[in-house]
């Protein structure tokens, strides 16, 4: 399960990360805005792994 968790932070981040990208691109800020904030939510949710990971060894 943890590697799916792990697996689905990673793709909110490079998912965020093209958002961010393209709407720089084309100087649309609200997707700029949107694509940090799925970056945000993955950094999250990959910290939240990482903490599981020191409790379970």
């Amino acid at each position: 399960m943890a590697k799916d968790q792990k697996a689905k932070a990673k793709k909110e981040q490079a998912k965020g990360k093209a958002k961010e990208t393209v709407g720089r691109a084309v100087g649309n800020e609200r997707l700029t805005t949107k694509g940090r904030a799925e970056q945000m939510k993955g950094d999250a949710r990959q910290a939240k792994e990482k903490e599981k990971d020191i409790f379970k060894h």
